[in-house]
């Protein structure tokens, strides 16, 4: 259908269009075929659905909506996921609760794998020191050797 004519075509099919758009509504639906069968399948569709509307209004059995908001009144909220990351007091317990349990297992885990280093310095860190003594009194073979022999004494 055409844009003029499909913004009143509700109107035109609800029978409330003023008498000036109702004649240039239906003057084009005599020129214009598709149109034609465009109007004719919306009221057939509309005649199947008013078919379907029930003959009497449907009303609900008196105490209805009171039984509905007493059974609200007495449930309680059930606990979801979503509920976890409520704002509320539960949910800051749970947090600190989460991490001590985290910061226990992990402490553990680092307790029990933790190696036993050496005191001191080790042959490694001695030779290292050669290259790049940390102090000028001395020339640096005199320096390892002191080191070294303080590292066997220990």
């Amino acid at each position: 259908m055409h844009a003029a004519e499909l913004d009143r075509l509700e109107e035109y099919l609800a029978g409330t269009l003023e008498p000036a758009a109702l004649d240039k509504i239906e003057a084009h639906l005599k020129s214009c075929e598709a149109c034609r069968r465009e109007v004719e399948s919306m009221q057939e569709l509309s005649q199947c659905l008013a078919a379907l509307r029930p003959e009497e209004p449907l009303a609900p059995v008196p105490g209805f909506y009171a039984r509905v908001m007493e059974r609200v009144g007495r449930q309680t909220a059930a606990l979801t996921f979503s509920n976890l990351f409520t704002w509320q007091f539960a949910f800051g317990r749970r947090v600190a609760f989460s991490a001590l349990v985290t910061f226990a297992v992990l402490g553990s885990y680092l307790v029990m794998h933790e190696n036993a280093s050496p005191s001191g310095l080790s042959p490694e860190a001695v030779m290292a020191q050669q290259e790049s003594p940390a102090f000028e009194s001395g020339p640096a073979p005199d320096n390892m050797l002191v080191t070294l022999t303080a590292y066997e004494q220990h």
